[in-house]
């Protein structure tokens, strides 16, 4: 049964777009794990496009489940790693002009820098997934760098047009978590998922975790938070 983590990052967009104190991620946080999610996920951007430096401080001191730092493997962002000490990081690509995360982290093209952030936050006592695309090699280079756990990039599968199409992703997943699980690594998979799509990544019983941000919040706008992350425990579970 996969556990929900719940990114809060779109709440933190909406206080930003005007610039002022609310909605407060902060708050969000208290009402998902009230609701029964079992981790928060955020995402320090580099350009701090929502969560802020003082987000992640007080959530680093009221989460009562489990903090999931999503960052760029950076200088700056390893030092504010190993300074709030979350329960795990994710490492994922970053570029300033994409809207949000548009695909998986490549492991074997950026391995060496990849190692070296690893082992640093190995040392500071933090376990480290990485945000990958659902390919083999990929899995393999995960193993191999060091990481404990990845997370498979569901964004294909979730902008499929047809069934056919959707199908063929579903498949690349089903390959890659099996070759995960060859590898000892512990599994997570998101983006993009949402009320409609979700149930058949929640089928795979090898997936521990399913972290999901912007649908939930999305849909808190008009049933509420806590309602919103029932609903999709109820679907995966």
């Amino acid at each position: 049964m996969a556990r929900l983590g719940v990114n809060i990052d779109h709440v933190a967009t909406v206080r930003q777009a005007r610039g002022v104190m609310y909605p407060d991620p902060v708050i969000a946080a208290g009402l998902v794990e009230l609701a029964g999610a079992d981790g928060i996920v955020c995402h320090l951007r580099e350009d701090r496009r929502h969560i802020q430096d003082r987000d992640l401080q007080i959530l680093r001191q009221t989460i009562q489940t489990r903090l999931n730092l999503e960052m760029a493997a950076t200088e700056e962002m390893i030092r504010i790693a190993l300074t709030t000490k979350p329960e795990i990081v994710t490492l994922v690509p970053e570029k300033r002009e994409e809207l949000t995360t548009e695909g998986g982290l490549d492991v074997i093209k950026f391995f060496p820098s990849l190692k070296k952030a690893i082992q640093r936050l190995h040392k500071g006592g933090i376990p480290v997934s990485l945000f990958i695309d659902p390919q083999k090699n990929q899995i393999k280079a995960s193993e191999e760098v060091g990481a404990d756990a990845i997370e498979i990039h569901t964004g294909h599968y979730c902008d499929a047009k047809t069934p056919a199409e959707k199908d063929k992703e579903l498949k690349k997943i089903l390959d890659a978590v099996a070759e995960a699980s060859h590898c000892n690594l512990q599994i997570a998979a998101g983006h993009g998922l949402n009320y409609v799509n979700v149930q058949r990544i929640a089928e795979i019983k090898e997936i521990e975790e399913l972290n999901i941000g912007h649908s939930i919040i999305a849909r808190a706008v008009l049933v509420g938070l806590k309602q919103a992350v029932r609903e999709m425990i109820a679907l995966i579970r």
